[in-house]
């Protein structure tokens, strides 16, 4: 019997003359065995033993295991084979082993030289209630919060609450298999993600297993699923843009490298479309995105994936999954195991943008997973600690400095409103969490403006800094022209005798909400949105009818690229829009209008 006893394993053993222990063995100890055992164990521990009870099952096949009250040595046959099916998992076999013996039985032979049969004391607990995904447990005294632990048959669960005689425990999957009187092991681990350069292009479950039927991912490394935020020493300020390649978002709520920007509205507004577009927009720019699906249908989070595949994003992209299929513990994992691989790139220098679709869900599976935990609740029936589970989410994204590491993260969590409520418990702890909020509105979107941005709620608090000098040039007054707009139509509407200043804003509002709309899947460059929205702001549209905008802005950027390509670059280049660049644009701009045709105002809906 291999026992490996610690002085401080000894520790826990109670001062006295004789300890007594629990036996387990396959078949009933005879003769001098149980004499054997009993001064095998009084050397092992240091101190007298005696059997205080002896237990016979068969399941164990062979061994013995020694207990005491919640610990025990387990040098049975059952677990040296549990421990050995847990190793193997963790071989990562290539897929020329598939085809061949020799890299298989390499692999075989370097797991086996790493196996360690030496047994040492673990700790353990037996389940008391079950139900829901849900288990008690009681024993556990040194468990920690958020601690991966063990049952039977590979079947594990992270330890959620701690009470004086027992935890709660969230299970992982298997939750059927589970029935009172179960073992319940500890692990001593943190609940941790594999990470890996190779998840890139695939779909992961919370737990890093792959969904898509691609094969095995070998990891790299281990990280926590949860993990403190850094502190304000190792973060610098957001100033480099990370672009949407959406007009309206980019000119009105920019968002920069290690910001949290919010995206809020209702249903069927459009809300992942401008994620979906800001990963679309990533490409050539190294930055790592990360798509989280909570509580989404598995065949949304299939078409996402083609959508990736077919506009060649899947390269730079991954998608973390907990689909409305899983239960509640896999979907509050989500985010986290989301973080936690942003983080291992961030680790790295990399940009990261990272989308959370969404935290309403991500709420209501920890409102569902707390409340049988029996945690109280507190507002709206909500645990009273809701808005943690948020703040150490969104707190993780920042932007590092040079000295730890220069990487950063950007998180867009999106959250869905009841009617247009903002109000709302969940909706207001987000918006206090995040640095502005991309509010998408049913009116607007029904009228066809989409993305359908509502500029006077939408804000973004890193503002300018977050911009090219071009953009925040031809942005500045954007939002000032708006809501002009918006207040002005309120009025027009009842009275038809406008003065000619009055009708010159309504006009350019107007065509300025025409230019900011833009269909799903078109990103455009910075370069190609500041020429648009220059060409609107300085009135090279004015002459335009309003139903001519969207294809002027396209025929004209085509005319651009073919006649004046220099400027495009000019303006990439240099992120700023010189006298020099305007004064060629607005040659550009010129010649184009000579060559547009209009609509007439007057045409038939419809008329070519």
């Amino acid at each position: 019997m291999r026992l490996h006893v610690t002085d401080d394993d000894r520790a826990i053993f109670p001062a006295g003359s004789v300890l007594p222990l629990d036996v387990t063995t396959a078949r009933p100890l005879v003769g001098d065995e149980e004499v054997l055992v009993t001064k095998l164990l009084s050397e092992k521990f240091g101190k007298n033993v005696e059997i205080a009870s002896r237990t016979v099952d068969p399941s164990v096949v062979g061994g013995i295991a020694v207990r005491y009250e919640d610990h025990i040595f387990d040098a049975t046959v059952k677990r040296q084979l549990e421990k050995m099916d847990e190793l193997m998992k963790t071989i990562h076999l290539r897929e020329e082993s598939l085809s061949g013996t020799d890299h298989l039985t390499d692999a075989l032979k370097a797991g086996v030289e790493h196996f360690d049969n030496e047994v040492g004391l673990e700790e353990i607990g037996i389940v008391k209630t079950v139900g829901d995904g849900i288990c008690t447990a009681t024993g556990l005294g040194g468990a920690m919060s958020g601690e991966l632990v063990s049952l039977h048959d590979g079947i594990y669960g992270m330890v959620q609450n701690l009470w004086p005689q027992e935890v709660g425990i969230v299970l992982l999957g298997g939750a059927s298999q589970v029935k009172e009187g179960d073992t319940v092991r500890r692990t001593g681990k943190i609940m941790s993600i594999p990470v890996s350069e190779e998840m890139l292009g695939r779909i992961i479950s919370p737990l890093g297993l792959p969904l898509d039927g691609r094969g095995s991912i070998k990891a790299s490394d281990y990280r926590p699923i949860e993990s403190p935020a850094p502190g304000i020493a190792a973060r610098q300020p957001v100033d480099v843009p990370l672009e949407t390649g959406l007009k309206a978002v980019d000119a009105l709520v920019p968002i920069g490298r290690g910001q949290r920007e919010l995206i809020i509205g209702d249903r069927g507004t459009g809300k992942t479309a401008i994620a979906i577009d800001t990963i679309l927009n990533q490409k050539g720019k190294n930055v790592i995105c990360i798509y989280v699906a909570i509580g989404q249908k598995a065949s949304s989070v299939a078409r996402l994936s083609a959508a990736f595949e077919k506009y060649g994003a899947s390269g730079y992209t991954l998608i973390v999954a907990a689909t409305a299929a899983d239960t509640a513990p896999l979907q509050y994992l989500a985010p986290y195991a989301g973080a936690a691989v942003g983080e291992y790139f961030m680790d790295q220098g990399k940009d990261v943008l990272i989308v959370y679709d969404d935290l309403s869900k991500h709420a209501v599976a920890y409102r569902a997973m707390s409340l049988l935990l029996r945690r109280p609740p507190g507002r709206e029936a909500y645990p009273g600690d809701v808005f943690y589970l948020h703040s150490r989410l969104l707190e993780r994204a920042c932007r590092r400095n040079k000295a730890h590491g220069g990487g950063s993260m950007t998180a867009l969590p999106i959250i869905e409103t009841q009617a247009g409520d903002v109000s709302g418990y969940i909706p207001t702890n987000v918006i206090s969490i995040t640095d502005g909020q991309i509010y998408l509105e049913t009116d607007l979107f029904n009228s066809g403006v989409r993305p359908a941005i509502n500029a006077g709620l939408s804000v973004s608090r890193v503002g300018g800094a977050a911009q090219t000098k071009a953009m925040k040039s031809v942005a500045g007054t954007l939002r000032l022209t708006l809501a002009q707009y918006r207040e002005l139509a309120a009025f027009a509407q009842f009275g038809s005798d406008l003065d000619k200043a009055t009708k010159m804003q309504l006009d350019r509002g107007a065509r300025v909400t025409e230019m900011l709309k833009q269909a799903q899947y078109h990103p455009l460059t910075m370069a190609e949105e500041v020429i648009g929205l220059y060409a609107v702001t300085q009135g090279y549209m004015d002459h335009i009818p309003v139903s001519d905008v969207i294809r002027y802005e396209h025929e004209m950027l085509t005319y651009i690229k073919a006649h004046y390509e220099g400027i495009l670059a000019q303006i990439s280049s240099t992120g700023k829009l010189t006298d020099e660049v305007k004064e060629t644009l607005n040659d550009a701009l010129t010649d184009h209008n000579k060559v547009f045709i209009p609509t007439p105002e007057d045409a038939p809906i419809g008329s070519e």
